[in-house]
């Protein structure tokens, strides 16, 4: 009881607070909820002791998912008591959910408010006329995150979906007339650019407004555009007679002389754009979305564009989950996985398969990744999907609109039909119908596990991605170029992105000797020299693939399978070139560095395969400095030679001694010596 008094105290405040103001008030609403695993039902009591307290983000999954099969998936409830202010009558209460796995019933005292069915996108319902002014008012959201042939995606198989209120919860105070915030959660406002060049930007935002009023009401809608330091650049504003039925939709447009693009990580420079609602000559509504002025062509067989300037597409994906974590992730472990793909000198993400944090978004738009973003029609279909995933595609397109990071929505992963008439392929359309009506001016894409073009569910999409994994599910490593040759001189006129490669690597195991005689469905030994080598022969192919329009390599991080029991390590996609902890980063990580980033690297690869049964060696160097040279216990540095491209430095018939052996590579640039070292222990065989 004393908890709750507290709780509602604060609750007070903060009403109190949102009260004072004119406009709009986002509170957080994270603290002081209740969670219990397992369904609530008419006799269980709200006080037991199997209630614990618990902060949002919060999952039940955040242990045993990434252990194995016998995960808890079914329904689990949370659960929030708070006071609010009688002096907020009059005004409009939101909350806005931005994620929770997978099925989500919000209930306000004992009143069902409403169900959203999808654990990767946010959504707001209203609660005005649910709470009791002054009293106690009780919250309970039941999450349910089982596999479910309606719901995208539709099982555990290539990803767990964590169960839980896993990302964070706002209570939205407005007035009663207000720029919208139920239009599937969306900002309200809309940011479309047009003609976009180095002269000038024509800005075009479409406001949807809600008149909770009782009769028409005159109104000012304002939209103003400041640069980076907060300095007025255009302003547009209107009297508009809001009606209290429906929505009411109100275009304004600006046009920016002489914009600052925003280009990549080159210059990442974002201007504010705020729409307002001015009532009585005050401001009672407001929103404000960031605002990236450029232009994105993808240009067959030739490579990508940003404001017509060649970019290179040096792409990776990422899943958002951490050991012992799961997916409920702080923005400080968001912020993290970003620094480390900036790391790696990646310029562009594949967020898979599905769609993540508000906060990851926000934060490519002013570092200046180029996004994909999609939604997880992933891996299989029920045929009773159709529903859930048009849904989940608004919601995607809609959330993240004003975003000048993304530039391409995707449609589907994985999924197939065999004639153009079935359910993937018709589906398909629809959802690309959805995609660019809702959003006419970005591309669409649909990934195949194949590597044909004509398969009946690839065309509906702008581009076609295709996933090859070439020395791991088929073929051998070198078979990738063979099919970007094919495909470049068979499709010349076609958008194509090789959008999954790569192979699983246990940094715990390794191999003198490379083999491709591996078995990656059930195989225990997933050597980290057997990855390290796919991605040093597939990055050389690549890059001399202008065809290839953007890459993106399979995984980041690894990541959590928990009907999955491979590699040696039970639950666990290997194929992240960081751990799951994010502790260690593996051999293919820094190849990928010292062909991306240009800060000078000079690394050793090899290093935890430090047991060695044969005096003579070879060692690889991956370097992006000149004059590489390699010692060996104090010996006169030797130079090698050129190993897949001009990164691979390869040392052949290296000695070494029984014992310990330390291994010195070197390096210049500019006249500035780099060095790394590792320690190799020589063992006789057994």
């Amino acid at each position: 009881m004393k908890r709750n008094f507290v709780l509602s105290a604060l609750a007070m405040l903060l009403f109190s607070q949102g009260h004072a103001q004119e406009g709009r008030k986002i509170l957080p609403f994270n603290d002081g909820w209740s969670f219990r695993k397992g369904p609530l039902t008419a006799d269980s009591n709200l006080t037991d002791t199997s209630w614990e307290q618990v902060t949002v983000p919060h999952t039940w999954n955040s242990k045993d998912m990434q252990e194995g099969k016998n995960f808890y998936a079914g329904e689990a409830c949370y659960r929030k008591t708070f006071t609010v202010d009688p002096q907020l009558k009059g005004k409009r209460l939101f909350l806005r959910f931005e994620g929770v796995g997978s099925v989500a019933g919000l209930y306000v005292n004992n009143r069902f408010i409403g169900e959203h069915k999808g654990s990767y996108a946010a959504f707001c319902y209203e609660i005005t006329h649910s709470v009791k002014y002054g009293e106690a008012n009780t919250i309970v959201v039941k999450a349910n995150n089982s596999q479910r042939e309606d719901v995208i995606p539709i099982n555990h198989f290539l990803f767990g979906i964590f169960g839980g209120i896993y990302r964070p919860v706002q209570l939205i105070v407005t007035n009663d007339i207000n720029i919208t915030t139920t239009d599937y959660a969306s900002p309200g406002i809309y940011i479309r650019q047009r003609e976009v060049s180095d002269r000038k930007a024509v800005v075009t935002v479409t406001a949807k407004i809600e008149n909770k009023q009782a009769h028409h009401r005159d109104i000012v809608v304002k939209t103003v555009i400041r640069d980076h330091q907060g300095k007025l650049v255009n302003q547009v504003s209107g009297k508009v007679k809001v009606s209290p039925q429906g929505i009411n939709k109100v275009e304004q447009q600006l046009t920016v002389s002489l914009p600052h693009l925003w280009n990549g990580q080159r210059d990442p420079y974002l201007y504010s754009l705020t729409t307002s609602i001015l009532t009585d000559g005050k401001e009672t509504d407001a929103v404000t979305q960031p605002l990236g002025i450029r232009r994105f062509e993808a240009v067959a067989g030739k490579g990508f564009f940003l404001n017509g300037k060649a970019y290179t597409m040096h792409g990776v994906t990422r899943h958002q989950e951490w050991q012992d974590y799961g997916n409920a992730l702080s923005n400080e472990q968001h912020r993290a996985d970003l620094a480390l793909i900036r790391e790696m000198g990646a310029t562009t993400i594949r967020f898979a398969h599905y769609q993540q944090s508000d906060y990851m978004y926000a934060l490519c738009d002013s570092t200046g990744f180029v996004i994909w973003a999609e939604i997880p029609f992933v891996n299989a279909s029920s045929g009773k999907e159709g529903e859930n995933a048009r849904q989940q595609m608004t919601e995607l397109i809609r959330q993240n609109f004003n975003h000048p990071s993304v530039y391409v929505w995707g449609l589907h992963n994985e999924v197939y039909a065999k004639t153009p008439d079935e359910h993937v392929a018709v589906l398909s359309r629809q959802l690309n119908d959805i995609a660019k009506t809702e959003d006419p001016d970005r591309y669409t894409v649909a990934v195949s596990g194949y590597g044909e073009m004509n398969r009946p569910a690839n065309l509906a999409a702008d581009i076609q991605g295709m996933n090859r994994y070439y020395g791991w599910y088929e073929g051998h490593i070198g078979d990738l170029e063979d099919w970007a040759s094919g495909l470049e001189k068979k499709y010349p006129d076609y958008k194509v992105m090789l959008t999954e490669y790569g192979a699983d690597g246990n940094i715990n195991q390794h191999a003198d000797s490379l083999s491709e005689n591996f078995d990656p469905v059930s195989g225990q030994f997933f050597p980290e020299t057997y990855q390290t080598a796919t991605h040093v022969k597939q990055w050389s192919i690549i890059e001399k693939h202008p065809y290839i329009l953007a890459s993106y390599l399979w995984n980041t991080f690894e990541f959590a399978v928990p009907m999955w029991n491979r590699g040696g390590v039970n639950a666990r996609n290997l194929k992240g070139l960081i751990t799951y902890d994010r502790k260690q980063k593996k051999d293919a990580f820094y190849w990928y560095k010292a062909n991306w980033n240009p800060e000078p690297l000079i690394y050793i690869a090899e290093r935890r395969n430090n047991i060695r049964r044969s005096a003579k060696v070879q060692v690889e160097v991956f370097s992006n400095l000149l004059q590489v040279t390699l010692s060996v216990n104090g010996s006169a540095p030797v130079s090698g030679h050129a190993g897949a491209n001009r990164c691979d430095f390869l040392f052949d018939n290296i000695l070494l001694k029984p014992g310990s052996n330390t291994i010195t590579a070197t390096g210049t640039r500019n006249g500035k010596t780099f060095t790394d070292t590792i320690t190799w222990q020589l063992q006789a065989a057994e």
